[in-house]
C-alpha cells in the first residue's frame, strides 16, 4: 500500500516541519511501503511518540537522530562529491562509536543519503538543530564534538569541514573557550589531551581541576544528556564521552598526584 507509506511519511514530515521534516519524510515513507507487505505500520500516540518500524521516537529524539546524520551528510560532502574515504569515516563512526546495527543502522544511512539528495544547505540543517536544542547546550556541546570526531577521523580536516563546524559553533553560541577544548582535544596527546578533554590548560590548580571535573561528570552523564532529547542510539557516544571526562581527570590526579 503506497498510500500509506506516503501518509505516514507526510505525517512524519509535518510533525518535524523543515528541512529534517522533508528528510525524514521521505526516508520513513519508504519505509513504510517496504514494509507494508509484511503487515507492519506506523503510528503515533497521545504523548506525541511515533512508531515507525518497531522503533519509538518522541520528537526530540527524532529531532535529534535526522538532525545528526543530515548534518553529518552535509560535512561529509563539504568537498564537493563524498569520496569513498568520507563514506568510510562516516560508516566507521555508525559501526565503531555508536554500536549501529540492523533498522538503526538502516534508518542513519537512509537519512544520510536523502540529507545528499536534498538541497538543503548544512546552515539550514545546523539552524533548525539549534532552534530545537537552544535550552540544552550539553548536546549541542556534544555535536560539535561528533563533526570534530567524525572529521578528524583520518587525521586531517580540509578547510571546507573547518568552515562548517565553525558555522555550527557560532549558531549553537558555544563558548569560546569550549570550542578551543574541544579542538585541542583532537590535535594534541597525553596529558596535554587530558587537560583539553577537562576544558583546562595545564597551569590549571587542582582546585579548577576539581570543580571542572564535577560540573563535566555532571553534565555529560548519559542518563542527562539522554533526558534532554538525544536520541538512544547515540548514548553509546555519550558514555564515551563521559568515561573520557573520568579517564581524563584520573590521568591529571594520577600525574600531580592529587587525591
Amino acid at each position: 500500500m503506497p498510500w500509506l507509506g506516503k501518509l505516514l511519511g507526510g505525517t512524519l514530515g509535518f510533525f518535524l516541519g523543515g528541512p529534517f521534516g522533508m528528510i525524514a519524510g521521505a526516508v520513513f515513507g519508504h519505509m513504510m511501503i517496504d514494509r507494508a507487505a509484511d503487515g507492519s505500520s506506523g503510528e503515533g500516540n497521545s504523548d506525541g511518540r511515533f512508531y515507525f518500524v518497531n522503533t519509538g521516537y518522541n520528537r526530540s529524539q527524532m529531532v535529534f537522530f535526522v538532525g545528526a546524520f543530515s548534518m553529518l551528510a552535509k560535512l561529509a560532502s563539504a568537498d564537493g562529491q563524498v569520496s569513498d574515504a568520507a563514506r568510510r569515516k562516516i560508516n566507521e563512526f555508525m559501526v565503531n562509536d555508536l554500536r549501529l546495527t540492523g533498522q538503526s543502522y538502516d534508518y542513519a544511512q537512509g537519512i544520510f543519503n536523502q540529507a545528499l539528495a536534498q538541497n538543503s544547505s548544512f546552515e539550514d540543517l545546523a539552524d533548525q538543530f539549534y532552534e530545537n536544542f537552544k535550552g540544552s547546550p550539553q548536546l549541542l556541546n556534544m555535536m560539535v564534538d561528533i563533526f570534530y570526531r567524525v572529521a578528524m577521523v583520518d587525521g586531517r580536516m580540509s578547510a571546507n569541514e573547518s568552515n562548517l563546524i565553525d558555522y555550527a559553533v557560532r549558531v549553537f553560541r558555544i563558548p569560546s573557550s569550549i570550542h578551543d577544548s574541544i579542538r585541542r582535544k583532537y590535535n594534541v596527546r597525553g596529558a596535554s589531551k587530558a587537560y583539553a578533554v577537562l576544558g583546562l590548560t595545564e597551569n590549571a590548580t587542582e582546585a579548577e581541576i576539581k570543580k571542572a571535573y564535577r560540573k563535566l561528570i555532571l553534565e555529560y552523564h548519559p542518563d542527562t544528556v539522554a533526558a534532554k532529547g538525544m536520541a538512544d542510539e547515540f548514548k553509546e557516544y555519550a558514555t564515551k564521552r563521559f568515561r573520557e571526562i573520568q579517564e581524563a581527570y584520573e590521568t591529571i590526579c594520577s600525574e600531580r598526584g592529587i587525591k
